[in-house]
Parts: structure tokens; C-alpha cells; sequence
């Protein structure tokens, strides 16, 4: 089982596939799939039908899930990193494998 790193919340950078080099917040994570949905990044069409909720239907654009490999943590200077779990007086922290300081 892969440990996920990465929390809803935080801002990412994609490091590989078509949306190289975008960044954004993520928007929230599917730990069975280790996916996650990322503000502004993978735009995707949907097709919907009218419905009561939405009584002209129409074409939507969402974001769809990018696979947790493909992203990385930004740090506040705007340098990607890596993130470790540690524990400090017996409380376990997230931190920045590049700087050694906390999330």
C-alpha cells in the first residue's frame, strides 16, 4: 500500500503529461484510486442532459482526477519538493525532504 503524501488543500505542481508545468490547489483525493482533482488542471467536457436541476443541459467543463504520481508539492518559494513523515515529541509531522522543515 502507497502512503499518500499529498492533501486536500495543497498547492501542486504537475510534473509530467500533458498539463506539465500547471499549477493549483487540490481540490480533493480518491485514496483508492490514489487520484486527485486539481483546481484548473485536466479540463474535461461532460455532455449533460436537461434535468430538473438544470433545465437547458448542455456541455460542462470539470476538472477530472490526475494520478497522484504525476503531481508534486510546491513549497511557499515556489520550489517543488518531495514530503516525509517524521515524528517530533512523539506527534507525527509532515515535512519537506528538500529543506527538512514542516508542512
Amino acid at each position: 500500500m502507497v502512503k499518500i503524501k499529498i492533501r486536500k488543500g495543497d498547492t501542486v505542481k504537475v510534473i509530467s503529461g500533458a498539463h506539465k508545468g500547471k499549477e493549483g490547489k487540490v481540490l480533493r483525493i480518491d485514496s483508492s484510486s490514489k487520484k486527485a482533482v486539481v483546481d484548473g488542471i485536466n479540463i474535461v467536457k461532460k455532455h449533460s442532459k436537461p434535468n430538473a436541476q438544470d433545465p437547458k443541459g448542455g456541455i460542462k467543463e470539470k476538472e477530472a482526477a490526475i494520478h497522484i504520481s504525476n503531481i508534486s508539492l510546491i513549497l511557499p518559494d515556489g520550489k517543488t519538493t518531495r514530503v516525509g513523515f517524521k515524528y517530533e515529541n512523539n506527534i507525527k509531522i509532515r515535512y519537506s525532504k528538500k529543506t527538512n522543515e514542516p508542512l
